[in-house]
């Protein structure tokens, strides 16, 4: 009887925290998502090349009855199709870097009518995030960022986009997982089960206070359509470079001039460390590290303040620190640690003159 009602308990408890219904917060975020439409010239191709072989008798044939047509050589313009998100009610908008990337016209359509022109502020290709701004006669709806930090596995999220070049549309799942890494050093991805389909990039993931935890970027999917696994750029990320993007036009990340590896558990018992942790410094090029004495071989235990698990956790974290910062580095060499102070350059000017990476390791952010 107690184990009766103790399930009837568990049931009305999870009952209680299933929402009836999402239209509340979709009808309160939905004006401030908006399509994106962009318009490219593109360079037609040579055409005959394409449906008979070169030299052939007949590739003269096509290419007058391609030039009678009005196709030729001549550019065209391709559209493409995306979502974003208004972030201030004086036109700031938000997307991805591959929705707007190459276009020459951006037009923004807002969810109660109307259009405008956009345009880019900044893009940070390693994030896959763009700014873009609209000028308005009126304030814009506008929907805030919350922390994706304090996003849950199993939380519910709603997402809110353009799929497939069909409209306005809403989808409801959960978190799946957080903290996934698909290809870039600065990659922190909620995944999720909410739909998302093609157009639905640049569009925003929402909790249940309405807030933005992160940009709808990528799906995992082998046919093109949701199953069931989309990534978002949890939005603590998407933050720190929409800032730097409405400040500066681009992005500033810090920079310590390292290439490193991971330690693995034969190098650490082969040097002494008491744990398998930190970044192995296999190579010191001029840079701020070099000039605070770091040599190839030093293991990087500590970033100003912040314990070092790994390699992709310190270029996270450097990449994270402000341009021209002076910080305290401590290494493992020679069997005890020592305190570097490191001046912080500037990852994108180093970025211009870099040599190309050992095969086997990784460079700092």
């Amino acid at each position: 009887m107690m184990l009766g009602a103790a399930l009837f308990l568990a049931q009305a408890i999870a009952a209680q925290a299933r929402p009836e219904s999402f239209a509340d917060l979709a009808e309160r975020v939905s004006p401030a998502v908006v399509n994106i439409t962009t318009s490219t010239m593109v360079a037609r191709g040579t055409g005959p090349g394409a449906i008979v072989p070169d030299g052939s008798p007949f590739e003269d044939f096509f290419k007058e009855f391609q030039d009678r047509n009005g196709q030729g050589n001549r550019p065209r313009r391709s559209s493409a199709l995306g979502s974003g998100f208004v972030i201030s009610e004086d036109g700031y908008i938000v997307t991805n870097n591959h929705v707007i990337e190459g276009a020459d016209e951006v037009i923004i359509e807002f969810f109660e009518g109307g259009e405008l022109e956009a345009k880019v502020i900044g893009t940070d290709p390693k994030t896959d995030i763009a700014l873009l701004k609209v000028e308005s006669d009126t304030p814009l709806a506008f929907v805030p960022f919350g922390n994706s930090d304090t996003a849950r596995v199993g939380d519910w999220v709603l997402a809110v986009g353009n799929p497939l070049g069909q409209g306005f549309s809403v989808s409801a799942g959960i978190v799946s997982q957080r903290n996934r890494a698909l290809q870039g050093a600065y990659d922190d991805y909620i995944q999720t089960d909410a739909a998302i389909n093609r157009g639905n990039s640049g569009g925003p993931l929402f909790n249940m206070d309405g807030e933005v935890v992160g940009v709808n970027t990528a799906i995992l999917s082998p046919n093109g359509g949701s199953i069931g696994i989309g990534f978002s750029m949890a939005s603590n990320v998407v933050t720190r470079v929409v800032n730097q993007l409405r400040d500066f036009g681009e992005t500033r990340r810090g920079w310590l001039g390292v290439r490193i590896q991971d330690v693995s558990d034969d190098v650490a018992e082969a040097i002494g460390l008491e744990k398998t942790a930190g970044a192995l410094v296999t190579d010191v090029p001029d840079g701020p590290a070099k000039d605070a004495g770091m040599l190839s071989g030093d293991v990087i235990l500590s970033f100003d303040g912040v314990d070092v698990e790994d390699t992709r956790g310190l270029v996270r974290t450097v990449g994270n620190a402000d341009v021209g910062k002076t910080v305290r580095v401590i290494v493992f060499r020679e069997g005890k640690t020592q305190t570097l102070k490191i001046t912080l350059g500037r990852r994108e000017d180093a970025e211009s003159n870099e040599a190309p990476m050992d095969a086997d390791t990784s460079e700092e952010g």
